[in-house]
């Protein structure tokens, strides 16, 4: 009685343990993964923290300078043999005050420059956000249907070795040839070395979704799709004008490119007006060392813009202008171009999807359950079955890959938009 209640506690323990080991395990659909991402990738923690000190940079371009405070005094009288003295009678000091005044608009337009710093911080971080949401996608679909993969494999594996294990019977009993038992024993290796490659695989592709996602490495993962839902919206229906039309309006590239001209055009703008000179307006006093004595005066000083003009800045800022407009020039080809081709790959994947039979796949199972049956049977060949067997394993991966690169394009035509035009 004792050793029952043991052996009872001790399988209690152990499906709690595996009870609690599956409710530990975070399934993710996209909706959720991509949650995840805009809370917790440390890219776009560290890019936001670079749009904050952009903005920092406006503050410091709105400050004005400084006023200057001079003073000096007597350090050592040789008649008196004194040190720092003050007096009327023996004693010196002077003293001044200036300040710099900025011309030609400069703080101004340091203060625009700055804010076209802010803008482009902004766009970089919307380019990064677009390129980690793509890969988010790609990620998970590359992991959803891997493991989904893996699946045939464990299903195949199970059902080989229950064979194997029926045929190493026989084979004692000599009902079977010794090279039929090693052909089994040969198919089971190679479904488990693909299980292997496959399940590695996934371990990376579950690497690379925590790292975007800002998941612990010891927290597993399953990644969830409805497969219902992504046959709601197809390709066809949105036109290449209209794709093409949302990435002119959506891209951040497109906008940086565009952001960095304006950027350009502001600091042209400032050193055209660096060119001009400053002034700075100067107050001083004197004690004793001026005529007359008590002296106060006032000052002017400017630079005269005789050898430097900041004719090189003015320049590089001419020539930056330029380069500008070339980049927005290729920018705007290059996104045409991936539209477009990325519309193409989209709607050959949708049309091939769309080709497949709906029952095909449960017709397969269907064929391979009554395989199995009739090969113990013995009313098929052990060539017809591993043919077969092997063409079915073919044929379901295959599946799974073509519906990985009818929802990876999908996520495609997202990132050359600019846009969620496929949730």
């Amino acid at each position: 009685m004792r050793k029952t209640s043991a052996l009872l506690i001790v399988f209690l323990g152990l499906f709690s343990l595996s009870a609690k080991s599956q409710n530990d395990t975070l399934k993710l659909d996209l909706s959720k993964a991509q949650s995840l991402f805009l809370e917790n990738n440390y890219d776009l923690l560290v890019s936001n923290y670079q749009i904050k000190q952009a903005k920092a940079e406006i503050i410091t371009a709105k400050l004005f300078d400084n006023p200057q405070l001079e003073y000096e005094n007597l350090f050592y009288n040789h008649e008196t043999k004194k040190f720092l003295q003050t007096s009327a009678e023996f004693g010196q000091f002077a003293g001044s005050i200036s300040q710099l005044f900025k011309l030609a608009g400069k703080r101004n337009k340091n203060i625009k420059v700055a804010q076209f710093g802010v803008k482009l911080a902004g766009a970089e971080y919307f380019e990064l956000m677009r390129t980690l949401k793509f890969e988010l996608a790609n990620n998970f679909y590359k992991a959803y249907y891997a493991n989904q993969s893996i699946k045939v494999f464990d299903e195949q594996i199970t059902s080989t070795a229950q064979l194997l294990k029926a045929y190493e019977l026989q084979y004692k009993s000599g009902n079977v040839a010794q090279k039929d038992l090693i052909r089994i024993k040969s198919l089971l290796i190679g479904l488990k070395a693909e299980r292997v490659d496959a399940f590695n695989e996934l371990e990376d592709n579950y690497r690379d979704l925590k790292l975007i996602c800002g998941i612990t490495a010891a927290t597993p993962i399953l990644p969830v799709v409805d497969e219902n839902k992504n046959q709601l919206s197809k390709v066809e229906k949105i036109s290449i004008s209209e794709l093409l039309d949302s990435a002119r309006n959506n891209r951040p590239d497109l906008k940086l490119a565009k952001t960095d001209l304006q950027l350009s055009e502001a600091n042209l703008s400032l050193q055209k007006a660096m060119a001009i000179p400053d002034v700075e307006l100067n107050l001083s006093y004197d004690y004793k060392g001026n005529y007359p004595e008590k002296y106060t005066g006032i000052g002017l000083k400017i630079p005269i813009p005789l050898f430097n003009r900041n004719q090189g800045e003015i320049k590089k800022a001419k020539l930056s202008i330029d380069e500008s407009n070339l980049k927005i020039n290729r920018q705007q080809i290059l996104l045409e171009n991936e539209v477009l081709n990325s519309y193409k790959t989209a709607l050959r994947n949708e049309k091939l999807s769309d080709e497949i039979d709906a029952d095909f796949s449960n017709d397969f199972n269907k064929l391979i359950t009554a395989l199995i049956k009739n090969f113990k049977e013995r009313n098929v060949s052990l060539i017809e079955f591993l043919d077969l067997y092997d063409s079915y394993k073919q044929n379901t991966l295959q599946l799974h890959k073509l519906q990985f690169e009818r929802m990876s394009s999908r996520a495609e035509l997202n990132y050359v938009t600019g846009s969620n035009i496929f949730k």
